[in-house]
This record gives C-alpha cells, sequence and structure tokens, in this order.
C-alpha cells in the first residue's frame, strides 16, 4: 500500500540536482509538502567603501537560492496538478550550506514555522572526487567527508530532537554500495558512504522504540551529474526515474536498509565475504573510476 504523501512534510538536502531534484520532482507530484535545501548563491554584495566604520565586504552576505534550485521548482511546477495547489504553497526553498550546523538548523526551523512539522529527512547532499592513493588531497578529502558525512550529522540533530518529542518522523540516508568494501581510486568517497552507514545505523539501534523510523539506502550506478562524463564501465545503469522509484517504495515500507540493483547488490555482498586475496585481484581489474 502506498503512502499518502499529502499530508507529509519532507526535508531534501542536495535538492538541486541529481537524486535530490528527483525525489523532490516525483514527491511533490504525489502531494508532499517539501523544504527543498541546497547551496545558494551569494547576493550581490553592497557597493561601498565602508558602511559603519566596515569594509562593505565585511557585512553578512544574504543567500538566495540558486538558479539550480530555481529550476526544480519550475519542473515541479510544470508536472504538478493545479488542484494540489502551486508550488510556492507547498514548497519552501532553503539555500543553505550542509556542512554549517547553525544554517541548517535555522532553515529546519523556518520549514516547520511554515508547515507546523518535519515528517521525513532524505539526507542526500553528496559530492565525489577520483584520486589514486598517492594522488590524495587532504583538502580535497576533508571536503567530501564535511559534505557528505558532517553534513548528514548537521540534518540530523536540526530535525530529530523534534521528530522524538513527537514520536513520529523518519530519518533517509543516500549511502551507497560504495559503502560495503574500498573500491579503487575511491577511498574517500567509500569512506564517507561507509561512514553515512553506520552512523545512521547506529541512529537506527539508539531509536528503536522511539516512533523515529530509520532507513538507509544504498543504490549503484544513477544517470546523475555525479556520474555524467565517466568512460569506466558502471553495471547495471539505472535511469534516475527508475532509482528514484525504488528509493520512495523503500521509505514508503518503511525498510531498514535497502540496497539496489539487485544484481549489483549481490555482487557487492558476495564481495564482503571474499578472502582479501581475491577481493584484492578483482577489485584491480574492474575500476568504474578512469
Amino acid at each position: 500500500m502506498n503512502m499518502d504523501w499529502s499530508d507529509k512534510v519532507v526535508l531534501i538536502t542536495g535538492a538541486s540536482s541529481g537524486i535530490g531534484r528527483g525525489l523532490a520532482v516525483e514527491l511533490a507530484s504525489r502531494g508532499a509538502k517539501l523544504g527543498l535545501l541546497a547551496r545558494g548563491a551569494a547576493a550581490q554584495k553592497a557597493v561601498g567603501a565602508a558602511v559603519g566604520g566596515r569594509r562593505s565586504t565585511d557585512r553578512t552576505v544574504p543567500i538566495t537560492p540558486s538558479p539550480a534550485l530555481l529550476e526544480v521548482v519550475k519542473e515541479i511546477e510544470q508536472r504538478t496538478d493545479s488542484q494540489s495547489g502551486t508550488a510556492a504553497e507547498r514548497i519552501l526553498l532553503l539555500p543553505a550550506d550542509v556542512r554549517e550546523a547553525g544554517a541548517v538548523r535555522a532553515a529546519a526551523d523556518r520549514l516547520r514555522k511554515e508547515f507546523g512539522k518535519i515528517d521525513v529527512l532524505i539526507a542526500n547532499a553528496g559530492v565525489g572526487v577520483t584520486a589514486e592513493a598517492t594522488e590524495l588531497n587532504p583538502e580535497e578529502v576533508a571536503w567530501l567527508i564535511s559534505v557528505n558525512v558532517i553534513g548528514a550529522v548537521n540534518s540530523v540533530a536540526a530535525v530529530l530532537p523534534e521528530m522524538a518529542a513527537r514520536r513520529s518522523g523518519q530519518l533517509v540516508a543516500i549511502s551507497s554500495l560504495s559503502a560495503y568494501r574500498g573500491l579503487p581510486k575511491s577511498a574517500a568517497y567509500c569512506a564517507s558512504k561507509a561512514s553515512l552507514s553506520s552512523f545512521f545505523e547506529s541512529l537506527r539501534i539508539d531509536l528503536i522504540g522511539s516512533g523515529v523510523n530509520v532507513t538507509i539506502i544504498h543504490p549503484g550506478f544513477i544517470k546523475t551529474p555525479l556520474t555524467a562524463g565517466r568512460k569506466a564501465d558502471m553495471p547495471f545503469l539505472m535511469e534516475l526515474d527508475y532509482a528514484v522509484n525504488k528509493i520512495i517504495g523503500a521509505i514508503e515500507k518503511k525498510k531498514k536498509s535497502y540496497a539496489f540493483p539487485w544484481q549489483l547488490a549481490t555482487i557487492v555482498r558476495a564481495g564482503m565475504i571474499m578472502p582479501n586475496f581475491m577481493y584484492d585481484w578483482i577489485s584491480r581489474r574492474n575500476s568504474f573510476r578512469e
């Protein structure tokens, strides 16, 4: 039985592209109220040498929704039944950087003030890098971890206390099949997804009996900006719409963990019990990154 999304308020991070954008468009078509959080664009700074003894560049710069986030709203308006209300009535744009705990908390507060609650958090914001082990850039790795892991931590912290108080809610992590074992040229990315999955699994155990459910999604390769342009083979590459419907189905069923497509998930699970020498031999000959 499908969930009635018309009375649900959903906060999606990383909502301006890829999986986040796909989820936003589909959930809007199902009647959900949405808070779409993504990095914003800095508004043009005030012109002037000084204001009140400070340089204009010292002033707080307002953040506005990025063009990509505004495009999501346009797509939703084109696909949404007008009888469900305009996009403006059911969508709140939340330009913020998930790495900034205060900004994420403020965004969640705005969403609750607008719609009264947050039923579902979809912690989707994520980035990827490709690098040989000998070419690791510590600053780049720190940036990736701060987005993929700390960003999710900030998002959970912004919604969970209120969910626990209401004894109702669902935390959803968009992880990856790469969380299961290390892959070539993907040390930082695999580490971030493994951390993300373990973090949410611990939350799930802590929250047993609280009324708050936790769902960890482990997708394979999906056609998104993150995979676009790769020349390496990506087995069982999925269309975005197909993947989005699979994810929403898992959320509706409140699955604790969901890995797909089943073919690739089966191969990955087999890799978890392989002896290291066998896994290393296979992995070196099947890099999914250039």
